[in-house]
């Protein structure tokens, strides 16, 4: 028997094989993430205008635009923080304290610490730590459904290897740690996996295209203004000035902006759901999956095992009938309890316990226990002796059904009666044990069980039962147009109960047998008529991902175990299960479900629909905004007797609008009421196509002329040009504010929106507004932002114009709802 190691040699070998853990991301520090803000060409041109205005000597304009960037770089890494803390609290669930032998004593110790050498006592319900080698056993059997998807607990002899992520179910064991980390099998998986690179999203690419030609755009434009200013005016500096203005106007820098706070955002608020984003770029894929393929066991069931039937020895009853028949019953809940050994980490024996709790019986005490005759392959029962006084014991077991059969000795004839009753039993996928008891006088309790004469009290049957939400969920799915497949390693007949209970078409099932013989095309062909898979390993989820591909799906994958990290890093989607999963599995997601459920999976791919649309309605309204900052800021240039109306600090203050409402305000907008009734977007669907640009164009150029027509109406009523300024400001403002109101929805009207309470839309909106108030009122702030009030009744035209664009925007979104919604 091994010693195990010194303090001194765990310490050695610690510094020589590192820490038992798998290779992660470093996280970014603030100098890095202040980088990447930097890089920003927004951020670039706050700078360069920042640093004129040092160079004129407006200390004050330069101090306020060069403060916007540290206010960026701090929102920046708050949110990257939260993200990087709520991964470090995974890894940290998933790393358990472990039983060692160190310097002769036994002691706990983090699972990261665990080295070569060290020797591992483990007991039921431990999770392996470590790739190891058995030393002892006694009645040891491990979980590996993490590595094979079988649910059906392995017996492990001295010398049969351990893998780290499988767990103890039964008994006790000594092993000797072999490889961890990188090292172990699992680690030489995960290194793998880190080490390849993640592509782009669409998205993100088409976001990429987006900005380099608005880049070209605002540079030509920047360039254009620069020589039209200074041939019409002379003036250099100021020229420099106001081409660094239209180039603020014109670059959408919003666009990376919103989609980092959209993502980040959209991350928590999955958390909420109990989904963990891993890669929060999948989250714009998850509005167009069209396919979730889901494992069984754990997602659709709830991963414990539940007494729903008895029979004694006449007739089957029903969970519903136990408590109508209690008396019945009373000898099989008594004898499955009494041989079931307690505390126990195998779902069958903590299904009997409960069962016991909720219909009680009167019961032999626990301590008056005086032998137990494990489970072993030549007898598959467990079988428990009490001492009831002196000279007088009760024996208890329950195992197999034939095991049962063979302890007591039953006549084929008996045989034959209660064979029946197990196929019906097994019918309906239940797991079933059989019970029996016996009574022993004898002076001294034999080695052989078989002594003992036994009687036959029943059957008691077993199953995983479904999640109660889990129909909802999948009727939800089909009215998405998402297609769910269940992936099972049970066989077909249970496959087809569990699929006929919660909503799925099991008149076809593919075994894993059939799914070798196929060839690739075939798969392809029967493929879209399928969906339940039985019987299927690990490894064969990558030809099921691979045929839905090559079919033109996109595919939601959820795994838990080692073999199933490829099919989950193939996926377009792939969840991770956080109770049940291993690291392998997490680090090869995007997604990681907290708790297992399919119900969360749903939740997420409507809040995925929602982040998408409102992320489309965000960059909608960028694009329409910037429109008439651009015609007002240009319009000057053109016009050498047009006074300016929009200096680097205007579109600044526009932008700390522009910036909180498109990242903030939209994202927290409430979902629209047909997203979980309309079909996937299709994958080669722009995010932002033509038909979107054109309208977000047309809403620009609609306020662009009706700020014009105020700035040319208030021109000739003869104001000073503080004045026109003030009043042309004040009409682009309340033009801002009708477009968000009116592109918040595209199904609710703007009165709706007001009246439902989108905080953030309502705070920035009312903030907006009052700082207006007090620009136009405070001297100091009018002298900063070069303006005069003119009096209230000259912001007349200013409303009318507001609510002009109002009725305009509202009465096309009613047209093209309508519309929308005959096309159904």
């Amino acid at each position: 028997m091994p010693e195990g190691l010194s303090s001194h040699e765990a310490e050695r070998l610690l510094l020589e094989f590192g820490y038992n853990e798998l290779p992660t991301s470093k996280p970014k520090n603030l100098l890095q993430i202040a980088k990447e803000v930097i890089k920003e060409p927004m951020f670039l041109l706050l700078i360069s205008c920042g640093a004129l205005y040092l160079i004129l000597g407006d200390y004050q304009e330069s101090i306020i635009l060069l403060s916007t960037i540290f206010l960026i770089i701090g929102i920046t890494f708050y949110q990257y923080n939260k993200t990087e803390k709520a991964l470090d609290a995974l890894k940290k669930l998933s790393a358990p304290r472990v039983l060692v032998k160190r310097d002769g004593k036994e002691m706990r110790i983090p699972g990261r610490e665990v080295v070569p050498g060290d020797v591992v006592l483990l007991q039921e319900g431990d999770r392996i730590p470590a790739d190891a080698k058995v030393v002892h056993t006694t009645h040891f059997l491990v979980d590996e459904s993490a590595l094979t998807g079988e649910s059906v607990a392995i017996e492990k002899e001295p010398d049969s290897p351990l893998l780290n992520g499988t767990l103890t179910v039964r008994g006790s064991a000594i092993a000797q740690v072999t490889h961890t980390g990188t090292q172990a099998q699992l680690g030489k998986i995960a290194a793998a996996l880190h080490s390849s690179e993640e592509d782009s999203t669409r998205l993100q690419q088409e976001m990429k295209v987006l900005i380099q030609r608005f880049a070209f755009i605002g540079i030509g434009i920047c360039l254009s203004v620069v020589a039209l200013f200074y041939l019409t005016r002379g003036d250099g500096l100021q020229a420099i000035l106001n081409g660094l203005a239209a180039a603020m106007a014109v670059l959408p820098e919003e666009f990376p902006v919103v989609l980092t706070v959209f993502l980040a955002l959209g991350a928590w608020r999955l958390s909420k759901k109990n989904v963990l984003t891993r890669k929060p770029s999948a989250i714009e894929t998850l509005g167009s999956a069209t396919v979730l393929c889901s494992d069984k066991t754990g997602t659709i069931t709830q991963n414990k095992m539940e007494v729903v039937a008895l029979y004694a020895g006449n007739q089957i009853l029903a969970k519903a009938d136990f408590t109508h028949h209690r008396d019945t019953l009373a000898p099989l809940f008594q004898t499955a309890f009494l041989a079931t050994s307690q505390p126990s980490a195998d779902p069958m024996d903590k299904a009997i316990v409960a069962a016991h709790t909720q219909w009680p019986t009167v019961i032999i005490e626990p301590k008056s226990l005086v032998k137990e005759y494990p489970l072993s392959k030549p007898l598959m029962a467990i079988t428990r002796v009490f001492k009831e006084h002196e000279g007088k014991y009760r024996v208890y077991s329950k195992g197999a059904p034939e095991t049962i059969f063979e302890l007591c000795a039953m006549p084929e004839s008996e045989k034959q009666v209660h064979l029946r009753a197990i196929e019906s039993l097994a019918a309906k996928s239940y797991r079933v044990l059989g019970l029996a008891k016996a009574e022993w006088d004898g002076k001294e309790i034999p080695e052989d069980r078989k002594t003992f004469a036994h009687r036959f009290v029943g059957l008691v049957a077993l199953e995983d039962p479904i999640r109660p939400e889990v129909p909802q969920a999948i009727q939800e799915c089909a009215q998405a147009g998402v297609r769910v497949i269940m992936i099972t390693g049970d066989y077909p007949a249970t496959a087809q109960s569990i699929a006929a209970q919660i909503g799925l078409n099991a008149a076809q099932v593919i075994s894993g047998a059939e799914l070798n013989e196929m060839s690739e095309k075939e798969l392809q062909r029967r493929i879209p008529e399928v969906q339940v898979f039985a019987r299927i390993m690990p490894e064969q989820k990558m030809q099921i991902i691979k045929a839905l591909k090559a079919n033109g799906e996109i595919v939601a994958m959820t795994g838990d175990g080692v073999n199933d990290a490829p099919a989950l890093k193939a996926a377009h989607i792939g969840i991770a299960m956080g109770n049940k999963g291993t690291d392998v599995a997490r680090e090869a997601s995007s997604l990681v479900l907290l708790d297992d459920n399919f119900a969360s999976i749903v939740a997420a791919i409507r809040l995925g629909r929602k982040i998408y649309d409102n992320l489309q309605k965000a960059i909608s309204y960028i694009l329409a905004i910037h429109i008439p900052i651009i015609g007002i800021t240009m319009l000057p240039a053109f016009i050498s007797s047009l006074p300016l109306l929009l200096m680097p600090l205007h579109i600044v203050f526009m932008e700390l609008i522009i910036d909180p409402i498109c990242s903030v305000a939209f994202e927290s907008e409430k979902e629209e009421k047909d997203i979980m009734l309309r079909p996937p977007r299709k994958p080669e669907e722009k995010f932002f196509g033509a038909s979107k640009i054109m309208y977000s164009v047309f809403q620009g150029l609609m306020i662009l002329f009706a700020v014009w027509a105020v700035y040319f109406l208030t021109l000739s009523e003869g104001h000073t040009e503080e004045e026109v300024r003030a009043i042309a400001f004040s009409s682009l403002i309340l033009g801002n504010v009708i477009l968000i109101l009116s592109s918040l929805s595209k199904t609710r009207s703007a009165v709706a929106v007001v009246l439902e309470r989108n905080v953030a839309a309502a705070s920035i909106i009312s903030l907006a507004l009052v700082l207006l108030l007090l620009i136009l009122g405070t001297p100091l702030l009018q002298e900063v932002f070069s303006l005069a009030y003119p009096g209230l009744r000259h912001f007349i035209p200013t409303v009318v114009a507001a609510f002009g664009l109002l009725f305009l925007f509202e009465g096309i979104k009613w047209l093209r709802h309508r519309k929308a919604y005959f096309s159904l």
